[in-house]
């Protein structure tokens, strides 16, 4: 008799606390492969998620969301959950660039999206 193959699941946990959490579905753009925990900001024309980087041009600089599954647009734009409230932990999470967590964290604590 064989021993059975043992696996490790360790799970990728951006939660970091109760406050209620509250999940709506955004469009996020085209051309994108994002993980869960993804700081996002929204494009000003077409209202579709993109990673918040600190020089955007296009109104997506400011942190608004933060994606709640990993997410692959690489062929087109899809809707995905994303994170409106709640407690994230940090180091979970995927800045763009020249966005601090710092940076992050003030911008969305007035969002009720708490960074630990």
């Amino acid at each position: 008799m064989t021993n059975p193959k043992r696996d490790t699941y360790t799970p990728r946990q951006i939660t970091a606390g109760d406050f209620p959490v509250v999940v709506d579905t955004g469009v996020i753009a085209v051309g994108q492969k994002l993980l869960a925990g993804a700081v996002l900001g929204q494009v000003t024309a077409s209202k579709e998620y993109v990673l918040c980087k600190a020089a955007a041009e296009d109104g997506s600089k400011a942190p608004v969301a933060i994606l709640d599954q990993d997410v692959d647009t690489t062929e087109g734009a899809k809707g995905a959950p994303v994170r409106l409230t709640g407690q994230v932990l940090g180091k979970q999470l995927t800045l763009g660039e020249g966005l601090s967590l710092a940076e992050a964290k003030a911008a969305l604590r007035h969002l009720c999206i708490f960074i630990r």
